[in-house]
């Protein structure tokens, strides 16, 4: 099969029958060009001229220009899978990148903000919102959730209307691979999100030129549904004052929220299911952070640490 036509398939499979979102079939569709650019180097056009030694190759190329172990691991497998796709839609051929290895990469700990951090950030937000505008208003309601909620953004801004239940304090969300869950909030949050449905989105909603029809919790300032920038903006500004290293994304939110959850005692499983993970390995990167914070601690505290 032509490379790229089976990169086009491929793409159509991750969609149409793994259900992945977006953002991860542009990172795979990335990866796989950068592959087909190498080939093309290579004279190799087919897909039955992908060998084990090309995916090799093609990895050590990156790895010379200097892509990170993070990157390298990605590439591998983005280019399994995609082997892996061509051996079954070829009537059982050699899938070569089935002994396709990469290093494995660095882990490094998740930006955690302290809890004095994290009340300072939504006290700023709270005390913009006094004079009721609406943009402040939506800014408390969107970081009171992603903190209470420990939801990923992409999750935050696909919310409608119909997915909050304000009497219960849930919303129910939908996370990668298309799986849906339902996710607690507390009382903070609650009355972020009633203060903004009802004095900050309907002054938003009038600004709309689409008319009144977005269903979206959370919109722009033109009144369409917020998009995931514009909240990566919003949070950056936020912490850009506050100590840590590490993303200044939303995400440091949800990590916050995670690591919080278990300082308190919650258990793991039930934060896994909290944040969605399909693994209990991945949850357990945050039981790294509380011990590294109580290390910490101890190496501050103790008169013989």
């Amino acid at each position: 099969m032509q490379l790229e036509r089976a990169i086009d398939d491929f793409m159509s499979y991750l969609v149409g029958e793994r259900g992945y979102s977006p953002h991860t079939v542009r990172a795979y569709r990335s990866d796989l060009a950068a592959l087909a650019s190498f080939a093309a180097q290579k004279t190799i056009g087919d897909t039955d001229e992908l060998t084990l030694e090309v995916y090799r190759d093609w990895l050590w190329a990156a790895s010379q220009a200097g892509l990170s172990k993070a990157t390298l691991a990605r590439r591998s497998a983005t280019v399994k899978s995609f082997s892996a796709w061509l051996s079954r839609s070829n009537d059982g051929a050699t899938d070569a990148a089935s002994r396709l290895r990469a290093p494995k990469p660095d882990r490094s700990l998740p930006r955690v903000l302290s809890r004095d951090a994290m009340d300072a950030v939504l006290d700023t937000l709270a005390a913009r919102t006094v004079d009721g505008e609406p943009i402040a208003l939506r800014d408390l309601a969107i970081v009171e959730l992603l903190y209470a909620s420990a939801l990923r953004v992409s999750e935050l801004v696909g919310i409608d209307l119909g997915d909050l239940d304000l009497d219960r304090r849930t919303v129910r969300v939908l996370g990668k691979g298309s799986k849906e869950r339902v996710v607690p909030f507390g009382q903070p949050a609650h009355l972020a999100l009633v203060d903004y449905l009802q004095r900050g989105r309907p002054a938003l909603m009038a600004r709309s030129s689409n008319g009144p029809g977005s269903s979206a919790v959370y919109l722009g300032a033109r009144g369409a549904r917020l998009g995931t920038r514009s909240v990566y903006g919003l949070v950056s500004k936020l912490l850009l004052d506050v100590p840590g290293s590490g993303p200044e994304g939303p995400h440091a939110f949800r990590h916050t929220a995670a690591t919080h959850l278990l300082d308190g005692g919650a258990d793991l499983r039930a934060v896994q299911e909290m944040l969605g993970h399909a693994s209990l390995g991945t949850t357990q990167i945050y039981t790294h952070v509380t011990t590294e914070r109580l290390r910490e601690t101890y190496r501050q505290a103790h008169p013989r640490a």
